[in-house]
């Protein structure tokens, strides 16, 4: 596990693998000088519920990995979490295991919208 660092001293643990593709699309909006919304879901074990948090580039913010080598990068993971940081929700952190998912369900939204306006 590793830990987001937002702010002077706020903690958040988050999986080191989970992080690492976070930091890549975090960087990437923060380099361009966009603020936007980061949120996650909150393990059973963690309590529950949610956490969002708003970044802008002049927060500090730091990630703080425990293990000892860099994940491989999942690209595919990294799009749909650029993707869903350009939505009204902004960048929410979902599991590695629901890529598809999210894929098939922007697919039929999209399909949705063209049919309608058809």
């Amino acid at each position: 596990m590793g830990y987001l660092t937002y702010g002077s001293s706020t903690e958040y643990e988050i999986d080191d693998r989970a992080l690492a593709h976070l930091k890549v699309v975090i960087a990437s909006k923060l380099r361009r000088q966009e603020c936007f919304f980061l949120s996650w879901n909150n393990d059973p074990e963690a309590g529950s519920g949610r956490i969002a948090l708003w970044l802008a580039p002049n927060i500090p913010l730091q990630f703080r990995f425990l293990g000892s080598r860099a994940p491989e990068l999942n690209r595919l993971w990294i799009e749909v979490l650029a993707d869903s940081s350009n939505t009204p929700r902004g960048l929410h952190l979902l599991p590695e295991s629901d890529i598809e998912a999210y894929i098939r369900d922007k697919e039929a939204r999209t399909d949705a919208l063209l049919a309608e306006h058809q």
